[in-house]
């Protein structure tokens, strides 16, 4: 690390180091995790970060660095995505879990095909620690053949959070920048 940069707070460390014991991990798979959140030295330097997860196919993706963008317009604050922490993971809910503990807030953006975040849902709503810290921008569709184009096990997540208020429901792009006004 250079010596400008501000070292990765103890409680961080000890954090991902409990992850990383609990999977057995070759020296050169512990080297490579720490190297790839070493790159995210603008979370310790931000008092709000932001975890931004969702569909990255063509359009969905369009409106993920939409939301990243009004986020990082913010005072003191930094927003990024999974695919902005570079590194060959062999373990994707590894990587989720140690970049989750490190942020301030998870913001979900939540489209019908596919959700893009299927199984971090399960994972926001199973760890309370990551469920105090969530947000889901979940898109609406009233002209939905269907009366839940989530399914089951997403409608329950989304209950869970609407319960919390942090559940912000939008249609369109100007929705979503107002529901991103909604996420402290």
């Amino acid at each position: 690390m250079p010596p400008d940069e501000e070292p990765v707070p103890d409680e961080i460390l000890t954090s991902a180091s409990d992850r990383l014991e609990e999977d057995e991990l070759s020296l050169a798979d512990n080297e490579a995790i720490l190297h790839s959140l070493s790159e995210l030295t603008p979370v310790f330097e931000h008092d709000r970060t932001y975890f931004v997860l969702g569909n990255y196919d063509h359009e969905p993706i369009r409106r993920l660095n939409l939301v990243v963008d009004r986020l990082n317009r913010r005072p003191d604050a930094y927003a990024f995505m999974m695919s902005d922490v570079r590194g060959g993971w062999d373990n994707g809910i590894q990587k989720f879990c140690l970049i989750a503990d490190l942020v301030t807030h998870i913001v979900g953006v939540a489209e019908k095909e596919p959700s893009g975040f299927l199984v971090e849902q399960g994972m926001l709503v199973g760890t309370e620690e990551y469920f105090e810290k969530s947000h889901v921008l979940k898109r609406a569709y009233p002209d939905a053949d269907e009366a839940h184009p989530y399914g089951w096990m997403e409608d329950a997540v989304f209950d869970l959070l609407a319960e919390r208020g942090r559940l912000h429901e939008w249609r369109t792009e100007e929705d979503l920048v107002g529901a991103v006004k909604k996420i402290p």
